[in-house]
């Protein structure tokens, strides 16, 4: 069975619900059978997004250019988003509104809160950002795992965590979806831009549906549907142009600074 998924910007579930069935349509109309019966939520998404049946999924620049070098690269989005620099992308760092007006400086020794150790725009961006301002490989007091950026923001909404890195995108759904979710919250830094979220499908998906794909997407990127998601384009973007991120943790790494958790530092 063929399998779909959009699950790095569900803030509206029902809105990408709403565009996977205009997206299937358009690849019906193509010729493209057989197609997913309807739109996945996985709960494991590396296993996910190397299944040999995937037709279609967007994963994260981390995982792409480190542990997914099967996959096949379709493109990426881009957003109508503060942020965003056409299909480029960045992390807005955010912390409390008693902290506006700080720079990233004076979080050294504060609490950090990130989605997860793969996340370009949680963790590998900021490790980027921090590595210079290092002390012996240290920068933060502690780094807290949340599993997610909505999570993130949540500890510091709970004072458990002081700064975060959110990437522009998934802040902007917020800010028009769930504002509250970004109560008492204010941007104090960004981080330098990437590619934007890759779009991928299996190595198995043929030539003839991979351009079927990217039509598709060309296509209902200009749409109505695609508009509460934020998308504006499509791009092929090749995939040599995510080895920035391998760079970024390539620096990081001369910095001394191979992880941002103070106790996994020696």
């Amino acid at each position: 069975m063929m399998l779909m998924s959009l699950p790095m910007y569900a803030i509206s579930p029902l809105d990408v619900e709403i565009f996977t069935v205009a997206l299937l349509g358009k690849l019906k109309r193509l010729g493209m059978k057989p197609l997913p019966v309807s739109l996945s939520w996985p709960t494991d998404l590396l296993a996910h997004w190397q299944n040999k049946d995937l037709l279609l999924s967007q994963t994260c620049g981390f995982p792409l250019v480190e542990s997914l070098p099967q996959v096949q690269l379709v493109g990426t989005f881009s957003y109508r988003a503060p942020g965003c620099d056409g299909f480029r992308y960045r992390s807005f760092l955010l912390a409390r509104k008693e902290h506006s007006g700080l720079h990233l400086t004076s979080f050294r020794h504060r609490r950090l809160a990130f989605n997860s150790t793969d996340s370009q725009s949680g963790y590998n961006s900021l490790r980027a950002l921090v590595a210079p301002l290092a002390e012996n490989g240290k920068f933060f007091s502690e780094a807290l795992a949340t599993g997610s950026h909505l999570e993130s923001l949540l500890y510091m909404q709970q004072h458990k965590a002081d700064i975060a890195a959110i990437d522009c995108v998934t802040l902007e759904l917020l800010r028009r979806i769930a504002p509250e979710r970004i109560s008492g919250l204010v941007v104090v830094g960004q981080t330098a831009a990437v590619p934007g979220l890759p779009l991928i499908t299996s190595a198995q998906t043929s030539p003839e549906h991979l351009a079927m794909l990217r039509q598709a997407l060309h296509e209902i990127s200009c749409e109505p549907v695609s508009k509460p998601l934020l998308i504006e384009s499509f791009t092929e973007v090749p995939r040599p142009a995510y080895e920035v991120i391998r760079q970024m943790k390539r620096i990081a790494e001369e910095f001394g600074v191979r992880e941002l958790m103070p106790e996994s530092v020696s």
